[in-house]
């Protein structure tokens, strides 16, 4: 197979952030790229740690920069959190939100009531945390009341930071970061590194998780996720990490490329 891919891989996991964009910014021409991965016969997953987009807006954005995807394509770390709640509290309803629309629409798909802000809830049984750029002392004041009274604390993912074409910007994060300091307790994160977002795309797929190769641009979220996955791993260094940085990472990852359009051998 053309570029720098494995024979056996049959489909690819790929983060958006850093791997496909850079805020509005594309990398590389998007529709050329995914033509020709539909060229080398592979299927296609975008799976991003971006809590503030819901599925929808994400197929908009793709068609926005000429790419076509359908929306079973996308999977988020706001649905994520949404199942893993689902899982882990089958009988919860009420939720208080730290997040935007795309947290909102992942939880009242999961069947959940999500509350924001000062909106008065009687029944609430998890706080959880995603990207919000409306971020308030009032919110961190009421999440962690509600997490020291004895609510479980999940997040939709623990990017710190997340890359724009002015720099590196703080991310959920720095979010998650305020309320553990003030709780003394650590969210169960739905989003990479964990593996559950990465099996859920595998599911899509319907492939064995050695045919998928899981393309980001972080180490500690990407690749450490597609790693916990059991997925091979590839780093393109289109977004944050280093290639300093990779050649340090353990375990090794298998991948290493300039960007996207290298890996699959797009000239």
């Amino acid at each position: 197979m053309p570029g720098s891919l494995p024979a056996q891989i049959r489909a690819l996991i790929l983060d958006m952030d850093g791997v496909l964009w850079r805020a509005d910014t594309p990398i590389g021409d998007l529709p050329a790229i995914f033509s020709r991965i539909h060229q080398l016969g592979l299927k296609v997953v975008l799976a991003t740690n971006n809590s503030t987009r819901s599925v929808e807006q994400y197929v908009e954005r793709l068609h926005g920069f000429g790419v076509e995807v359908e929306a079973w394509q996308i999977v988020t770390s706001s649905q994520a959190a949404a199942y893993l709640m689902r899982k882990h509290l089958p009988d919860c309803k009420q939720v208080y939100v730290i997040g935007e629309n795309g947290l909102k629409q992942a939880l009242l798909e999961g069947g959940f009531e999500p509350v924001f802000d000062s909106e008065p809830a009687s029944r609430l049984c998890a706080v959880v945390a995603g990207m919000d750029r409306q971020i308030s002392y009032a919110k961190l004041q009421r999440a962690t009341l509600l997490i020291r009274a004895g609510l479980p604390f999940y997040a939709t993912n623990p990017d710190r930071t997340f890359p724009t074409p002015a720099g590196l910007v703080p991310g959920t994060g720095a979010i998650l970061a305020a309320i553990s300091a003030a709780t003394d307790l650590e969210p169960i994160v739905a989003g990479k590194p964990q593996p559950a977002m990465l099996e859920l795309a595998i599911e899509k797929l319907g492939l064995d998780k050695n045919q998928v190769l899981m393309v980001g641009d972080r180490l500690e979220t990407d690749i450490a996720g597609g790693q916990a996955a059991g997925c091979p791993s590839a780093v393109v260094l289109s977004g944050v990490s280093t290639r300093e940085q990779v050649e340090a990472w353990r375990p090794q990852v298998e991948i290493v490329s300039q960007n996207l359009s290298a890996l699959i051998g797009y000239p």
